[in-house]
């Protein structure tokens, strides 16, 4: 698949180089000679680079976007997104996505006016993050939480205490084939596990249980974690785009208060969120006099969401001295994931990894309806529909040669989610999550996708 990068910024890099992995034919346009050498420079990924701003038609052409089937502009500017897909569009680009930073662009009655003048989808990061962000608050105790097919199957990372009743035990004798839930993936250190019958969980461990909704409270107990408070008072630490979506997602039974540096931002904030369980304080979230002030003890959620990744590990760690059990940081700086998730911060967002979910399924030939990145685990999940005459739905599971790095955590059929053993048949139209580690994805298409005339010995013995 030939793809174009439009933009060399953060998030452009983190695309083109996941996506380059992928074995896929990238090109990345960007005026800046120092973004396009940063990234030539950075390893050996397998793209080319173009210096043109991304809306020269003749930049476009040079990078040959007549025979792009993705287009995609991630520059920092709405404005040039929206134009460079456009002029892409009526250049040849079979596919365009494109970044946005205005939520009302979102709305489903505009996105039929988006694909008339050549934009395909939008990617808004920050509504996307403020969604994780929202979920993770209502529970506490969860690191990471996730539905597929609309609240049919749940994903959740929880990080392993020594008040876990499933320490040290094989997972054959903890996940039976009849078990409500399976164990997906491990986060162990620097280490993420696919596991198998014989692998044990360790204290310390983020595992990720596959499960249903009216098995969460079970999973709960298993996991040592019923004296989590449920999370009422939230302070947030910067006011900017991403703390704007999650006070307007938050549930009812929720009070917040945002505290901003800038006071020309808190006047913003006021009237964009104009309501009495709301307050907007001006000040630094940093100042532990001002934290304790604003009932710092009496809140069981703060999140740090400022744009500078070092002061939101700081910040939240700080939250976590004064007894903060839930954390939450932005950490724009993939550098910093790792040592955010040994300092044990809580939940880490990452907005990169979060458009990057959304991105890969236009890659795709199966029809997946939902991408996850897990931000602290090499690995991701997705959602496939199985297609009619597909390999997956030609044995039962134990009989077809899945790759080493690939689990399958459960299915959806009728809109009824069950887990998965080795006896199960897959049926077309069924709604399977698989876990994986990276760059694996394509090849997983293969399974989901009717194959042409042929290939199944090709799958099957490979």
């Amino acid at each position: 698949m030939k793809i174009i990068i439009a933009g060399a910024g953060a998030v452009g890099t983190h695309l083109a180089k996941l996506l380059s992995n992928e074995n896929q034919n990238i090109t990345v346009i960007d005026e800046s000679p120092k973004k396009t050498d940063a990234l030539s420079q950075a390893g050996n990924y397998d793209l080319i680079t173009f210096n043109y701003p991304p809306t020269s038609i003749m930049g476009l052409k040079e990078a040959g976007v007549a025979q792009t089937d993705l287009f995609i502009a991630v520059t920092p500017d709405e404005t040039e997104n929206i134009t460079c897909c456009m002029l892409a569009h009526n250049l040849g680009a079979k596919k365009t996505v494109a970044r946005v930073d205005n939520s009302e662009y979102m709305q489903r009655q505009h996105q039929d006016f988006f694909k008339q003048i050549g934009i395909n989808s939008l990617i808004y990061p920050e509504q996307l993050a403020a969604m994780e962000i929202t979920e993770g608050l209502k529970r506490s105790w969860v690191r990471q939480y996730w539905e597929v097919h609309n609240g049919a199957l749940v994903m959740l990372g929880i990080k392993l205490r020594n008040t876990a009743k499933i320490l040290n035990t094989p997972l054959y004798e903890l996940c039976p084939p009849d078990s409500p839930y399976h164990v997906v993936t491990i986060k162990r250190g620097n280490e993420t596990l696919i596991p198998n019958g014989n692998t044990k969980l360790e204290l310390g461990d983020i595992a990720y249980f596959m499960t249903t909704k009216k098995y969460i409270p079970y999973i709960r107990e298993l996991v040592g974690k019923e004296d989590y408070a449920d999370v009422k008072n939230v302070l947030i630490m910067g006011g900017g785009r991403t703390c704007v979506h999650v006070v307007q997602m938050k549930p009812d039974y929720m009070t917040m208060k945002v505290i901003e540096q800038s006071i020309d931002r808190c006047n913003r904030l006021n009237d964009l969120v104009d309501t009495e369980d709301i307050r907007v304080i001006q000040g630094d979230g940093r100042d532990t006099s001002l934290l304790i002030e604003e009932g710092i003890y009496d809140t069981q959620a703060f999140c740090a969401l400022t744009s500078e990744t070092e002061t939101n590990i700081l910040a939240c760690l700080a939250a976590k001295r004064m007894g903060v059990r839930k954390t939450v940081a932005l950490c724009e700086n993939m550098d910093y994931v790792d040592m955010a998730e040994k300092l044990d911060i809580g939940t880490i967002i990452n907005k990169k990894t979060i458009a990057a979910s959304h991105i890969y399924q236009m890659m795709l030939d199966a029809d997946v309806n939902n991408v996850k990145c897990l931000n602290i685990a090499n690995a991701d999940v997705a959602e496939f529909v199985a297609a009619e005459g597909s390999p997956i739905t030609e044995h039962p599971i134990r009989n077809i040669k899945l790759p080493e790095s690939v689990v399958l955590g459960g299915l959806v059929r009728g809109n009824v989610g069950m887990p998965i053993s080795g006896n199960t048949q897959v049926q077309a139209g069924d709604s399977v999550v698989v876990f994986y580690r990276s760059n694996v994805l394509k090849k997983l298409d293969h399974y989901f996708s009717k194959p042409p005339k042929g290939i199944f010995s090709k799958i099957f013995n490979s």
